[in-house]
C-alpha cells in the first residue's frame, strides 16, 4: 500500500471533519466527568426506604422493651386458670392438665397448698403466683383448722326446723346467714336477680359465679320459688337485636341467630322452635321460656 493510498483514506469532507471533532470532544468531556465526578454521592435511596430506616432505632428500642416486659398480675381465682393464663404464669402443660382433670371432677382448690398438691408446681413458682390467688368469700371465712366460723346470728340452726323462704324476696342479710355465703356473693346473687327481673327456678343459682355445689345445695334447702315474679317478658318475635342480646341467656351471636331464624321462618311459636336454633342453651329452655312472650 503506497503512501498516497493511505493519505487518501484520511481525506474527509468538511462535514465529516466537523463530526469527528464533535465526537472527540464528547469523548474527552465524558472522560473528565468520569474522572472528577463521584457517582456514589449522586445515588439516592428510595424515600420510603429512608423513612423506614429512620424508624429502625425506635423499632429496636421497642423490641428491647418488649423483651424486658414482665406482665403485671392481678388477683385471680386459680380454679379458673385457662391454657393461656397458665402458660403466662409459667406453668407447664402437664401442670395445667392436672388442674383441668381435677376441675372436671367438679372439685375446687381452696388454698395455695392445695393448688400445689393438685398441680405439682414448684415451690418457686408457687411463691411467685400464690400472693395473687383470690378465693371466694366463703373460703376466707374458714378457720385455720379448716372449719367455718360460727355466726351467732345464724337464722337456720342445724337443729331448728328449716322454713324455706322465697328467693325473690330474700335480702342480703338472709343470704349471708347461709353456710358458705359472704357479702360479695350475696350481692352477686341479688344483682343476678335484678338483671333477670326475678328467679323462676332455683337452678338459675348455678349461673351465679363463685357458688360451689355445697353452697347451692344449702340455698336449695333454705330457699324456694313460692310464686313466679311479675316478669317483664321479651316479645321474641318483635324484639330488636339489641333487646335480645341484652337478655342474660341470649348472647349477641345467639340473638343474631334468632333474628335470622325469624326472617327465614316467620314467627317463633314456642320454645321448641327456639331449641332448633344453633347455640341455644337447651338445658335451660324450661325456665328461659318463662321470660319470653311468643
Amino acid at each position: 500500500m503506497t503512501f498516497n493510498t493511505i493519505k487518501h483514506l484520511f481525506k474527509f469532507s468538511k462535514s465529516q471533519q466537523t463530526g469527528i471533532a464533535i465526537l472527540f470532544g464528547i469523548i474527552i468531556i465524558l472522560q473528565f466527568v468520569c474522572f472528577f465526578v463521584d457517582f456514589n454521592s449522586l445515588s439516592k435511596e428510595n424515600p420510603e426506604k429512608q423513612k423506614w430506616l429512620s424508624l429502625q432505632s425506635e423499632i429496636d428500642a421497642a423490641k428491647l422493651e418488649n423483651r424486658n416486659y414482665v406482665a403485671k398480675l392481678y388477683p385471680f381465682n386459680p380454679n379458673f386458670i385457662s391454657d393461656y393464663k397458665g402458660y403466662k404464669l409459667g406453668m407447664s402443660v402437664q401442670e395445667i392438665d392436672r388442674l383441668f382433670a381435677f376441675r372436671k371432677q367438679n372439685k375446687y382448690v381452696n388454698s395455695a397448698e392445695e393448688f400445689q398438691k393438685v398441680t405439682k408446681v414448684s415451690d418457686s413458682l408457687l411463691n411467685t403466683i400464690a400472693p395473687f390467688f383470690k378465693f371466694p368469700d366463703w373460703v376466707s371465712h374458714k378457720k385455720e383448722n379448716g372449719t367455718y366460723k360460727d355466726f351467732p346470728d345464724r337464722a337456720f340452726a342445724k337443729k331448728e326446723k328449716i322454713i324455706a323462704i322465697d328467693i325473690n324476696g330474700a335480702t342480703k342479710e338472709d343470704l349471708i346467714k347461709i353456710y358458705g355465703i359472704g357479702e360479695a356473693i350475696s350481692i352477686r346473687i341479688l344483682n343476678q336477680r335484678e338483671k333477670l327481673g326475678g328467679f323462676v327456678s332455683i337452678e338459675q343459682l348455678n349461673d351465679v359465679w363463685g357458688l360451689t355445689p355445697e353452697v347451692i345445695s344449702n340455698l336449695n334447702t333454705h330457699f324456694t320459688i313460692a310464686k313466679l315474679p311479675n316478669l317483664h317478658k321479651i316479645d321474641i318475635n318483635n324484639a330488636s337485636l339489641k333487646e335480645l342480646s341484652q337478655f342474660f341467656y341470649f348472647k349477641y351471636e345467639l340473638a343474631k341467630q334468632i333474628v335470622k331464624y325469624r326472617s327465614m321462618n316467620g314467627n317463633i311459636k314456642n320454645i321448641e322452635d327456639l331449641i332448633k336454633i344453633n347455640g341455644f342453651p337447651v338445658e335451660k329452655a324450661n325456665f328461659i321460656a318463662l321470660y319470653l312472650d311468643f
